[in-house]
């Protein structure tokens, strides 16, 4: 656990959650994660648009929160892998909460403004 979460007063639980879960790619990370461990590439593939750069930095701070447990395997070439840990797996609700109400907006943002209110613009 990071040393700045001490700073948070106890009855700002909401900001500790966003202190962890902050952060463009995280949320993402984590619904993928859900599903089955991941290898580095699969987790670039699957995330578009974020930078390879952006990417180890999240995860990074995923693996010192104790979310994600990093997997290395000594090959060659070595063989990462990324999967939950049970602090993890404790978000799943949240997450696939997130994932669904994400849906519901995107498809009330997508019908006509009429369809949405009972009248039309204009």
């Amino acid at each position: 656990m990071r040393s700045d979460l001490d700073e948070i007063p106890e009855h700002c639980t909401v900001e500790v959650a966003m202190e962890i879960l902050g952060g463009r790619w995280k949320l993402a990370i984590l619904r993928k994660l859900l599903d089955r461990t991941h290898r580095f590439g699969e987790l670039m593939r699957a995330m578009h648009g974020v930078t390879q750069r952006m990417l180890t930095r999240q995860l990074r701070e995923l693996e010192a929160d104790g979310l994600v447990t990093r997997t290395v395997y000594r090959e060659v070439p070595p063989k990462v892998e990324y999967s939950l840990t049970e602090a993890g797996r404790s978000l799943e609700k949240i997450v696939l909460l997130l994932d669904e109400w994400g849906e519901w907006y995107l498809d009330r943002a997508r019908r006509p403004a009429h369809d949405q209110t009972g009248k039309s613009r204009g």
